[in-house]
């Protein structure tokens, strides 16, 4: 987890800065035949820049979400919670830097989104990351794996329930 994390924020912290250096928002940059623009933004508020200028509360949000998931990772015995965990904490913490340290000011800050596919607002790598590991949180638990990684299906049954059963069907 922390191995994942570190990567994918080390290279949202490099893009950005990359960014930051060679792209504009007047003027953007394309590439595989304008499938993919580099166009730069600076978002004051969520995905889909939803609540611009509310950058506290992304902020707030971005933080429970850090820390929460800090306090549950030692539960973590299964790599596909791992890298999720990876992911969304990397997305969280690389987005929750620039909400600290980017202008305006502490807390308000604008995120830096540079990637732009066509039809879809701009994002960065650690966007990519938060849904990314969204996804396998989502599929992890569509597939009844828990943190430890035993399945549901692996679970002891109820007690008492073979008897409820056996009474149902005696009826």
């Amino acid at each position: 987890m922390t191995a994942v994390a570190l990567v994918l924020l080390a290279a949202d912290f490099v893009t950005k800065q990359i960014a930051l250096t060679h792209f504009s928002g007047s003027d953007p940059t394309e590439a595989l035949g304008g499938l993919l623009r580099f166009t730069l933004v600076f978002n004051s508020g969520g995905a889909f820049s939803i609540g611009e200028g509310e950058a506290w509360f992304f902020t707030t949000v971005k933080i429970v979400v850090v820390v929460a998931m800090l306090v549950v990772s030692p539960r973590i015995r299964t790599p596909v919670w791992a890298v999720s965990f990876g992911l969304v904490i990397a997305g969280a913490a690389g987005n929750l830097v620039d909400r600290l340290f980017r202008a305006p000011s502490p807390l308000q800050g604008r995120v830096v989104d540079w990637i732009q596919l066509p039809h879809w607002p701009v994002f960065n790598l650690a966007d990519c990351g938060v849904v990314c590991g969204s996804a396998l949180v989502m599929w992890a638990s569509m597939r009844g794996i828990r943190l430890n990684g035993t399945r549901e299906s692996d679970a002891p049954a109820e007690a008492g329930a073979t008897e409820r059963t056996a009474e149902g069907r005696d009826r």
